[in-house]
């Protein structure tokens, strides 16, 4: 049924803590939960029994701040029975359990099962989860020292599939897609010759221009035609993506059939990156 007139508002109605009277004395200090009250706009919202007999605003008391003052000082044998404050007309009280959906909310964003409401009122997807993965292979075998700028592709094998934007390439020169933390692995499949050694290396550049070694993976054999692998790591913390690059150079290789291995179809020199934030 439609309300005639202005339609009540619903308050947050508080019965304040009880108070014992003292002999001679007009003024008390009001009350809620042990804690004083001052939520209230007027004294017209105050319902006051005293004696048993309903007291009238500003006439039989008033009210500043904490405190509740009678018109006349309160004797041994008085009892406030009770002190009932109407909730203010701007109030919407609280809310029973269960009754507000998010339809109600104000808060910005997508509101889903795959978001959450922030402290500053927006929703936004969890944070903490892996974004980016990728990984890029050698397709051909290299024998020469120096900055490799060719012969790279993106792992395609069929059960491999990169997460999120991945990364771009270019002569040899790695992009990332977002600035972040990001986990790069660089695996060197070596085939050395008696006595010799290899390494594969990781240089990278904050002003896409000057490039500084970082970490090397290397390796050495005594044996004849020996198969063996490097690895290097480093975590690269990128803060602009057109400046932070890398890439990858072989050293250590001086002829006699020394190569970092690749190949089109798996797997043999390839590099692994993972952001991690």
């Amino acid at each position: 049924m439609a309300y005639i007139g202005k339609q009540p508002v619903i308050g947050n109605f508080v019965k304040l803590d009880a108070i014992s009277v003292v002999n001679g004395q007009a003024s008390y200090t009001m009350q809620n939960g042990g804690a004083n009250f001052t939520a209230y706009a007027n004294v017209n919202q105050f319902l006051v029994s005293l004696n048993g007999i309903l007291q009238s605003p500003t006439t039989s008391f008033t009210v500043s701040s904490s405190t509740i003052t009678f018109a006349s000082n309160l004797q041994t044998g008085d009892v406030i029975d009770f002190i009932i404050v109407l909730g203010n007309t701007l109030d919407v009280g609280v809310p029973s359990d269960n009754t507000v959906s998010l339809a109600k909310l104000t808060a910005t964003g997508t509101k889903d099962a795959t978001t959450f409401l922030r402290g500053d009122n927006t929703f936004a997807e969890a944070g903490g989860g892996i974004e980016e993965i990728d990984n890029w292979r050698l397709t051909a075998d290299t024998t020469t020292n120096g900055f490799i700028t060719s012969n790279w592709e993106r792992n395609d094998s069929n059960d491999f599939s990169y997460l999120g934007t991945g990364m771009t390439e270019s002569s040899g020169v790695f992009s990332f897609p977002s600035t972040g933390k990001y986990l790069i692995i660089a695996h060197g499949d070596h085939q050395l010759n008696n006595n010799t050694s290899g390494s594969f290396n990781i240089y990278s550049t904050v002003d896409n221009s000057t490039y500084t070694f970082r970490t090397s993976g290397a390796t050495e054999t005594s044996h004849s035609s020996s198969f063996t692998s490097s690895e290097a790591i480093y975590v690269m913390n990128v803060t602009n993506t057109s400046n932070d690059k890398v890439k990858f150079q072989t050293s250590g290789y001086s002829g006699g059939g020394q190569t970092l291995r690749g190949n089109t179809d798996q797997n043999e020199t390839h590099v692994l990156f993972i952001k991690l934030a």
